[in-house]
């Protein structure tokens, strides 16, 4: 087995590179930095009548080391069991007060007392939802959402707390007039100029984020002729190119979020930021509901988490923004409305056991299963047999060629990978891209070092997954 030494990457690729060293050590060093803020949290629901306690609750998050989690109201057993945890919260104000937050500014003011500074800073309040998917919201109070936003602001300023609790409202992609390709991206006509120029300028002028709601699910079940399921699971595929930025995407979130942020710059606001307030994909589902299993939820909770904790959490048009990710959601819910998979977006049953094996601390891997699954059985795959998870290692597609070039020549010189496959004519030369080859190397080195917590990192441009990444005809190995 090859010895592996952190900075042996970087001293190479620094010699490599020559006079050009000392800017390449410098951009990593900047996109390392860049990347700080890029935490993954989980939204916990409550919408069930078997969960266990708010203190249990609580102790589940610090067990898997969680640190932000956003309530969907401000429940008080919540906010109390959350007291003293340094888990940061994102708390809700619902949506069938915001008529009355909007018309009231004392209304408002009387909220954020009894519902934020009643338990601020004891439980660490960093921001108020105001409202949750207004305008999709049946009683159409899309009016009062803006002026609910500047009241509950207003009453946050009053009391000092305005620089250090954040408002936004979370939005769904029903918000978009179109998403595909995602330079496309516009906001419906009946929201643009009217509601969400004006919010975002607020968002700009009191320093917060635009909450955006985004399920990949959604999209593959109703397309799935056309979606691609690695692309949807953010596993290794080919890509998806968009003609109209000439950017390619790599995972069907990223195209997501892209199509907001292009919508945003139709309006002339690139300076919002962005976070993904909820995310997630069902373990189970009706028949109807295709793709609506537990392999494919393990599958895109463990790429999006790993992917996160490495870092790597921009997107092609964004992609040295910092953005918090929320998973969707703690537990399973039994008391949901709508198909099954609604019951069943939760990482852990209501009797605290996980779903599917998932973690948050990067290095300690997110398996359950090997390879993906369209169907709607509850198969959990399976692992090297050992009881050893399976875990595979794969270049970002987003860290550009000339990073990826300088890897994939470290992997197969120095590192010692087994190159041979990618060679002309071999069996895994196709696809002939340098993002395929350096996912095929970087993989080869970092099962020959025995799946080190290092031998996957690259300077930040390899991450590892739990699924058997398939790369044109060809599967990555899971052993030397």
């Amino acid at each position: 087995m090859l010895s592996w030494n952190p900075l042996s990457l970087i001293n190479s690729l620094l010699q490599r590179m020559g006079p050009l060293g000392f800017v390449f050590f410098l951009m990593f060093t900047i996109l390392s930095a860049s990347s700080e803020g890029c935490t993954i949290g989980i939204n916990y629901g409550r919408v069930a009548n078997n969960l266990p306690s708010p203190e249990s609750a609580v102790q589940l998050l610090k067990t898997n080391n969680i640190t932000l989690v956003k309530i969907f109201d401000a429940n008080s057993d919540v906010l109390k069991a959350l007291a003293g945890s340094d888990i940061k919260v994102t708390v809700m104000m619902p949506n069938q007060l915001l008529q009355t937050a909007a018309a009231s500014p004392n209304f408002a003011a009387w909220w954020v007392r009894n519902n934020v500074v009643a338990y601020y800073p004891w439980t660490k309040i960093q921001a108020i939802a105001v409202g949750n998917e207004v305008f999709a919201d049946p009683t159409n109070l899309t009016s009062y959402l803006l002026p609910a936003m500047i009241n509950v602001q207003a009453a946050l300023a009053n009391l000092n707390l305005d620089k250090a609790i954040k408002v936004s409202s979370p939005i769904a992609l029903t918000a978009l007039q179109s998403s595909y390709p995602p330079s496309a991206g516009a906001f419906r006509p009946d929201l643009a100029m009217p509601v969400m120029k004006p919010m975002l300028q607020f968002l700009l002028k009191t320093g917060s984020y635009l909450m955006v709601n985004a399920y990949p699910f959604f999209a593959y079940e109703a397309n799935s002729n056309d979606i691609s399921l690695d692309y949807a699971l953010s596993n290794p595929n080919a890509g998806v190119l968009d003609s109209g930025s000439g950017l390619t995407y790599y995972s069907l979130l990223d195209a997501q979020i892209d199509a907001v942020a292009y919508a945003m710059s139709a309006l002339k606001y690139d300076d919002v930021l962005i976070s993904i307030s909820e995310t997630g994909w069902p373990s189970e589902g009706d028949a109807s509901e295709i793709g609506a299993n537990v392999v494919n939820a393990a599958a895109y909770a463990g790429n999006l988490i790993n992917r996160v904790l490495s870092g790597t959490c921009g997107t092609p048009k964004r992609p040295h923004c910092n953005m918090d990710v929320y998973l969707f959601a703690l537990f399973n819910e039994n008391q949901k409305p709508g198909p099954t998979s609604e019951h069943n977006y939760g990482l852990f049953y209501p009797n605290e056991q996980k779903v599917y094996d998932v973690n948050f601390v990067q290095g300690n891997g997110n398996s359950s299963s090997t390879g993906n699954n369209n169907g709607n059985n509850n198969s959990t795959g399976s692992g090297s047999g050992n009881g050893t998870p399976e875990t595979w290692c794969v270049a970002d597609p987003t860290a550009g060629q000339q990073m990826l070039q300088m890897a994939l020549d470290f992997a197969c010189g120095e590192g010692g990978a087994d190159c041979t496959a990618i060679q002309p004519g071999a069996a895994c030369y196709e696809p002939n891209t340098i993002e395929a080859h350096a996912s095929y190397a970087f993989n080869s080195y970092y099962q020959k070092n025995g799946r080190g917590l290092w031998t996957c990192d690259f300077g930040g441009i390899a991450h590892v997954v739990s699924q058997a990444p398939k790369i044109g005809k060809c599967t990555l190995p899971s052993s030397p």
